[in-house]
């Protein structure tokens, strides 16, 4: 099934024709579809103006449908953001906190899962920071960072230099019983791992559509549990937030009853039509709530590359535990500064980063064993 998953998803993706592509963590390349969708788009934009609105304005909704199935939602329950930490700051800013409440989140985070809620300071809401030893989540670690006023506890799926996957069902749980409000920054899981929102009880998620998703930047998506519509405030409002979005003569601050509340103004068309492409890829892919081969074919080249490259001496940085890993693995070369090592297989149309200390390879399912023997030629002559 993982061939075939990736026999199907390759020819789809330009990028491989040139490049053993390991940097979806950072920057993911633009499917086919995606590349068609927006040339499309700016030739209408171009040579139609806003004659051809409504079709763009269907395009990005069946994006919107597309975010809703892919993890079990209702459409009602998805907004439509610029990215993750705008999704970050509409949960942050419009949670009714009290002065002595407090946040907990990890140590190692994106900074984007950090600021926002240290920037809750000045309402009298501390951010607590839980260590984390050797990339590996300590759920124990986290509740003992827990009290009677802890109201937000904010993880990111995967640790976006760690590649550690926390395990949605135990984080929620905890959440549960507790009774603290559960984020999830799903930037880099989103598109590859199954979550079913209806089975696994995350009260928001955000993620933008240029990583996993293979999107372009500055697009993507934001949910939240219907309960919870009123119960986050709207802070950023305009003309689209309101039940009557088009009767531009007529002042009535009457917030839609879902999601798109959070939509104040126009739409990043080009964008969010890019990701509705890219979703719709995914799924016919097989990425759903319940499964995801292209998950599955993530895991089995990840798994491969890290083995190829302890054999040629390479030291992993990153925890490899059965059932918490992802397409992340950042690995170390003796004698080998990282960022050198980048440019030497930029040179050879190799594309990794440099995170948590070392190189990042962050392969997706189209990645083959190609790829990654290209990738080990290089570091073997080093």
């Amino acid at each position: 099934m993982l061939t075939a998953t990736r026999d199907n998803f390759r020819p789809q993706m330009p990028i491989a024709r040139r490049f053993a592509y390991f940097d979806h963590a950072a920057v993911g390349p633009l499917p086919e579809p995606t590349r068609t969708a927006i040339a499309r788009w700016l030739q209408q934009a171009t040579e139609l103006g806003d004659t051809v609105w409504p079709e763009w304005n269907r395009q990005v909704e069946q994006g919107r449908q597309h975010a809703a199935a892919m993890i079990g939602a209702s459409a009602d329950e998805i907004a439509l953001v610029p990215n993750t930490t705008a999704g970050i700051n509409y949960i942050a800013q419009g949670f009714p906190w009290r002065s002595g409440d407090n946040v907990v989140t990890l140590v190692n985070e994106f900074p984007s899962n950090v600021y926002p809620w240290q920037n809750l300071a000045a309402l009298g809401v501390e951010t607590r920071l839980v260590d984390v030893r050797g990339g590996i989540v300590d759920l124990n670690r986290i509740e003992a960072a827990c009290d009677e006023r802890t109201r937000l506890l904010s993880l990111s799926w995967v640790g976006f230099a760690s590649g550690y996957r926390v395990d949605l069902h135990e984080v929620a749980a905890l959440c549960q019983h507790r009774g603290i409000f559960f984020f999830l920054d799903a930037i880099q899981g989103l598109g590859v791992f199954p979550i079913d929102v209806r089975n696994v009880a995350v009260d928001a998620l955000a993620a933008d559509g240029h990583k996993w998703l293979l999107g372009p930047e500055g697009a993507g998506v934001m949910y939240l549990r219907r309960e919870h519509l009123d119960f986050i405030r709207p802070v950023h409002v305009g003309w689209n937030s309101v039940q009557r979005p088009y009767d531009f003569g007529h002042i009535d601050f009457q917030l839609k009853p879902t999601a798109a509340r959070y939509e104040g103004g126009a739409a990043n068309m080009a964008g969010q039509i890019g990701v509705a492409a890219s979703l719709g890829l995914l799924r016919e892919l097989g990425v759903s709530p319940e499964a995801s081969p292209v998950g599955e074919a993530v895991i089995e080249i990840a798994r491969f590359a890290g083995e190829e490259l302890e054999k040629i001496g390479a030291t992993l940085l990153s925890p490899r535990i059965a059932d918490h890993e992802s397409g992340i693995v950042t690995f170390s070369v003796p004698g080998q500064e990282p960022m050198q090592l980048r440019e030497k297989l930029l040179a050879a149309n190799i594309v990794v980063s440099c995170r948590g200390g070392g190189v990042r390879i962050s392969a997706h399912g189209y990645n083959d064993e190609e790829d990654v023997m290209r990738l080990i030629e290089v570091v073997r002559m080093l």
